[in-house]
């Protein structure tokens, strides 16, 4: 067998080695294992006229000896690009014929949402397809874990912790951005760990008023005159619809970014006092990857494997209660995976309430 391997969507510590696990667990059994550069855009933009150059430019053999160290290596080997669903959905009749001339018998495409959801549509056209779900927003419906959310949240709390001393050094508050578009579980996770004052989400609106009288009082009752917050990149001001602050990208989506700008602008006006308004962003992404990444990546790879072995494709990888499972590859298609805020969030408080924890998994989820 041939067997096909993309990483697609944002970079996150972790893919390596599940790249490297597919790698070794494919030729264990005898197959050949091609990468894909680029995510789905390395098979959109393979040019069939020309295959030599094309398959130059969009593939990569991987062997025992190419992957043997990548684990150690801070990002996808195979690139990665983000590409609309829609762009690719009227491009399936080429990105078909693409895999056939590639002759691969499988794909297993390591991605967010998007990624997955347009491999279970290759899936529904008959490509056999297990996929492997990763983002640091941790937000694919159907695991309770995606590869590279614990690094994202471990670098998180190292930031925000380090930013401690510029905010009591100059008496100020500090509003933290982290990555997370719809689902603020990274925020939540991260503002948990490191007993940040408040934590703003995605799924609450905020009130700017309220929170800047919360983090007023945090930063007075603070012997050293300084208050922390983390927020979501998605969250939104009480009353503002638009989210979407940044620029608009190739496929025409606006960018998210700034609402700690905007936060830290309209506290400075409510209160007279001063902030230091950071965005973590891609520092978020940076370095290797941590103990459970590097096991969750490699698990997940070296499973997705076996069950093509076993003649089982269309399925997602999955982690659920704390035990690696299997579910349909079209479930992260299904619905939203978000912060459960009257679980796990005090809306008044604009702070993680983590309760009764008995029963619950890891990840609280």
């Amino acid at each position: 067998m041939r067997i096909g391997v993309l990483t697609g969507g944002g970079d996150v510590p972790g893919l390596n080695p599940a790249i490297q696990a597919v790698t070794r667990a494919a030729i264990d059994q005898g197959w050949e294992v091609v990468g894909i550069r680029r995510g789905w855009r390395g098979l959109l933009d393979f040019d069939l006229d020309d295959p030599f150059v094309a398959a130059a430019e969009h593939t990569l053999p991987l062997t025992l000896q190419s992957v043997r160290a990548i684990d150690r290596e801070t990002s996808t080997i195979l690139q990665t690009a983000r590409t609309e669903r829609r762009t690719l959905e009227e491009r399936t009749a080429h990105i078909l014929k693409v895999i056939g001339h590639l002759k691969l018998d499988a794909l297993v495409p390591i991605g967010g949402v998007h990624t997955l959801a347009y491999a279970a549509h290759l899936a529904r056209e008959g490509v056999k397809v297990n996929t492997i779900p990763k983002t640091m927003d941790n937000d694919v419906f159907g695991t309770d874990y995606c590869i590279g959310f614990s690094t994202a949240v471990t670098r998180s709390v190292d930031a925000v912790n380090a930013l401690r001393t510029p905010a009591g050094s100059h008496e100020r508050v500090g509003i933290i951005e982290l990555f997370g578009r719809r689902s603020g579980e990274t925020a939540l996770m991260a503002g948990f760990l490191a007993d940040t004052d408040r934590t703003l989400i995605a799924e609450v609106p905020v009130d700017m008023e309220a929170v800047a009288e919360l983090l007023l009082r945090d930063r007075t009752d603070n012997p050293s005159s300084y208050a922390m917050a983390v927020v979501s990149e998605g969250a939104r001001l009480k009353g503002d619809d638009d989210v979407a602050y940044g620029e608009v990208d190739q496929d025409g989506n606006r960018r998210l970014g700034g609402i700690s700008d905007t936060m830290s602008e309209e506290f400075k006006r409510l209160t007279g006092v001063g902030t230091i308004s950071q965005k973590l962003g891609y520092l978020m992404r940076i370095g290797a990857p941590d103990a459970l990444d590097t096991m969750v990546g490699r698990a997940l790879g070296a499973r997705a494997i076996q069950h093509i072995a076993d003649g089982e494709t269309g399925l997602m990888m999955a982690v659920r209660d704390g035990s690696y499972t299997s579910v349909p590859a079209d479930i992260c298609t299904t619905s939203e995976r978000r912060v459960d805020v009257d679980a796990f969030y005090d809306s008044t408080a604009y702070r993680p309430r983590i309760r009764g924890i008995a029963g619950l998994p890891m990840f609280l989820r």
